[in-house]
């Protein structure tokens, strides 16, 4: 039986905002999934991100808050300062809790959580960005039955968190930006 992989999770630092300007224009403009992205940055950091990615997209794109209901074709933004995560009941909650990784928002907890909601359904997706955040949660999205996708580090600003990630994980794909875009479409619709 064939399972819909409707919910995308990404996780971006330095060099990821040209990273998802690239990626959301490469989506297909029917793309039927949800896509939730974490971009590493301070309390204070890109609070325009959102209007940036539109440019991109014409899916909506905005910061997710608390309790709010993960719908097809939106992208959702962590909030600068918060981790952003999914509750048991498949709701977006924001986590004020301590950094993870050194950095909140985080995508470890969105990733793990994630995965622990909606399972074989996730896509979890690590580009470019120093550190090792997003490698524990792609884990959690495999053991689950979720698929897990890399940045090829070469074309990466800071190839740190795809190159962690192939290191201590096995991911089922390993593209550039323009093929994880393109890929996203088919495996939300299948």
């Amino acid at each position: 039986m064939t399972v819909r992989r409707d919910i995308a999770v990404v996780a971006a630092s330095r060099g990821g905002f040209k990273a998802l300007c690239r990626l959301v224009s490469s989506l297909d403009a029917a793309y039927e999934g949800s896509l939730l992205i974490v971009l590493h940055s301070g309390p204070t950091g890109p609070r325009l991100l959102s209007e940036c990615l539109q440019r991109h997209t014409s899916l909506d794109v905005e910061y997710g808050h608390q309790g709010q209901s993960i719908e097809p074709g939106h992208i959702y933004l962590a909030p600068p300062g918060h981790h952003l995560v999914v509750s048991p009941s498949g709701d977006l909650a924001l986590d004020d809790g301590p950094k993870v990784n050194h950095v909140r928002p985080a995508a470890d907890p969105l990733f793990e959580s994630a995965a622990a909601c909606f399972h074989r359904r996730v896509v979890g997706v690590v580009l470019t960005g120093g550190g090792s955040d997003g490698t524990r949660g792609l884990q959690a999205i495999e053991a689950a039955g979720g698929i897990g996708i890399v940045q090829h580090p070469a074309q990466a600003e800071a190839p740190q968190m795809p190159m962690n990630a192939l290191n201590f994980d096995s991911p089922n794909q390993v593209l550039s930006l323009t093929e994880i875009g393109q890929l996203l479409g088919p495996l939300a619709r299948q």
